[in-house]
């Protein structure tokens, strides 16, 4: 084949491929895949973690313990139904204004977990929660965007909705 007079050179030759494919064994090997496997079986463990920690805090009314997860920083937010509360302080006065007392808070409980990992420092959490007080029941979704801090995995964003379907008078 020609080009503009001069013979046509193929820019993928046999050793250049072979190069490229040299260059690139580094990068991917089943022992690296297994490594960022337990990695992130590390990393989703260190999340649950201190899932159950906020459970816990919570179920013994302790809102500032459970708010310890949280990034303690005025660029945290939390989106709800009745809007986006910014900052650390700000997200404590709206948990303390909605759950005024340990009758109001109930027993919480997280399910459905799911883990998807965003970068080495960073991560998305979905899940249920389900709250049971002695008047009532109610639950619904949340997503939780981590970030890994020196001091752990911590929220820096809460978007928590109620399921209108999950809301019952007992």
């Amino acid at each position: 084949m020609r080009a503009f007079g001069k013979r046509f050179v193929p820019f993928w030759r046999p050793s250049s491929l072979i190069l490229l494919i040299l260059l690139a064994l580094p990068l991917y090997s089943p022992g690296r895949a297994k490594k960022d496997t337990n990695d992130r079986a590390t990393d989703r463990d260190a999340l649950r973690a201190v899932l159950v920690a906020q459970q816990e805090a919570w179920n013994r009314g302790d809102v500032e313990a459970f708010l310890s997860g949280y990034w303690r920083s005025p660029d945290l937010t939390f989106s709800g139904t009745s809007g986006i509360s910014r900052g650390w302080d700000g997200v404590l006065a709206r948990y303390k204004k909605n759950y005024p007392d340990r009758s109001a808070m109930g027993q919480l409980d997280f399910s459905d977990l799911e883990f998807r990992f965003l970068g080495p420092d960073a991560a998305l959490v979905l899940g249920r929660w389900h709250l049971k007080r002695d008047k009532d029941a109610l639950g619904g979704v949340f997503s939780l965007v981590w970030q890994r801090f020196p001091e752990g995995w911590r929220i820096i964003h809460d978007h928590t909705s109620a399921d209108i379907k999950q809301i019952s008078s007992e």
